[in-house]
């Protein structure tokens, strides 16, 4: 009996850090770029990007200036925060809270892409914009 338990235990364990991994990459490899967003380091943010995307871009700077018009929150946040990881089939989407230097919040989505290098940014997309008032 005590074999049995250890071995239902071992699997829960197991099982249970494979479920957390991704989700400490991803934060991980966000984290990252918007680093070295923060540094404007447009080589080492362009790094995170999917094969796709640094296709689309071509070169870093171009990928930078991009981000820089337009997504400045994501270029100079105030504060980033991990939201829910939410899995789509085989895709992975991240959601992030980001607070501008104005202190309005914007919540994106980034689709991200595992790599034999690790985890890649393939997309990030709105889907909270900042209140518009009067």
């Amino acid at each position: 009996m005590r074999i049995l338990f250890a071995i239902v235990a071992a699997v829960f364990v197991a099982s249970s850090a494979l479920a957390e991994e991704p989700s400490a990459g991803i934060e991980n490899t966000i984290q990252s770029q918007v680093d070295a967003f923060l540094a404007e380091d447009t080589a080492t943010a362009f790094s995170y990007a999917s094969p796709n995307l640094k296709r689309l871009f071509g070169t870093p700077e171009r990928f930078g200036t991009m981000v820089q018009n337009g997504y400045p929150m994501v270029w100079a946040p105030s504060e980033v925060r991990f939201l829910e990881l939410r899995r789509q089939g085989e895709l992975l989407f991240q959601k992030v809270l980001f607070v501008d230097k104005n202190g309005a919040p914007h919540v994106l989505e980034y689709n991200m892409m595992q790599t034999a290098q690790g985890w890649v940014i393939d997309g990030v997309q709105y889907l909270v914009a900042p209140p518009v008032g009067a």
